[in-house]
């Protein structure tokens, strides 16, 4: 794998990841969550930043652009249509296009729903998506600026990605995710299991990030409208996805 990832904690719930291109040394943060413990990963890896990609402007997610970008030199990657919200932009991508980190080339997705602006970065041949905000394991982020329509579009992209894409999302949200996905889909035996597993990792102090599509495609709610199950404890049998996925994600706010 030309792509290396290297993942580590910030602020309270956050996780940062640092993405190596071998080939060439290029080096990215997936935004800037926080600067101190960015830099502590480059020393330790003995990386050189290189590269921000931001998926979306919120301060915990592009607050440290400017210190790093002073300090390293680097590029900074966002979306287009939210340039004016990303901190030091160089470089604005489009939905569909394609940016290069060294030999490591990235899909850009343009995800709206958290935010208007949001975008996530898919390295196909590493298997690997970097998704923010817009989808975490056993959940999706809220809508702040987006509608249920945009989201759960936004949604359907990520959920076309093979089932074995690494999905790399920005929070330590999942046991919380977990205790609501089974309010909804109490009946799913392998979103069951999963809330167990979850547990276990918490208590050892573990990650539960990164996770898979295939994983969230059978056991996260807000990506599985046409389920029975779900239909039927929320009251909506036979809906349509949007108002499925409108109606949970509305649970969830208020959970």
């Amino acid at each position: 794998m030309a792509l290396l990832v290297h993942q580590f904690p910030c602020l309270n719930d956050n996780y940062g990841y640092l993405i190596h291109d071998t080939d060439t040394g290029a080096t990215a943060t997936i935004d800037t969550p926080e600067v101190a413990p960015i830099n502590a990963a480059l020393k330790d890896k003995g990386w050189a930043l290189t590269h921000i990609l931001n998926t979306h402007h919120h301060f915990d997610h592009a607050g440290g652009n400017e210190a790093l970008k002073e300090q390293w030199g680097c590029t900074v990657v966002g979306a287009a249509n939210d340039a004016e919200r990303i901190p030091g932009i160089d470089v604005r991508v489009h939905d569909g296009e394609e940016f290069q980190l060294g030999n490591s080339v990235a899909k850009v997705f343009e995800v709206p729903g958290h935010t208007t602006g949001h975008i996530a970065y898919y390295f196909a041949a590493d298997g690997a998506a970097f998704v923010g905000d817009t989808l975490f394991a056993l959940g999706c982020g809220r809508l702040f600026e987006g509608t249920p329509d945009q989201m759960w579009n936004s949604l359907q992209k990520l959920m076309a990605l093979p089932d074995d894409t690494v999905v790399y999302c920005a929070h330590e949200y999942t046991q919380a995710n977990a205790a609501f996905a089974l309010s909804v889909e109490p009946q799913n035996q392998a979103l069951q299991d999963r809330a167990a597993q979850i547990d276990q990792l918490r208590a050892e102090g573990k990650p539960t990030v990164p996770t898979t599509i295939g994983l969230e495609r059978a056991t996260n709610p807000f990506v599985r409208p046409q389920s029975e199950d779900l239909q039927a404890t929320i009251g909506l049998v036979g809906a349509d996805p949007v108002a499925v996925f409108a109606e949970t994600r509305k649970r969830k706010d208020h959970f």
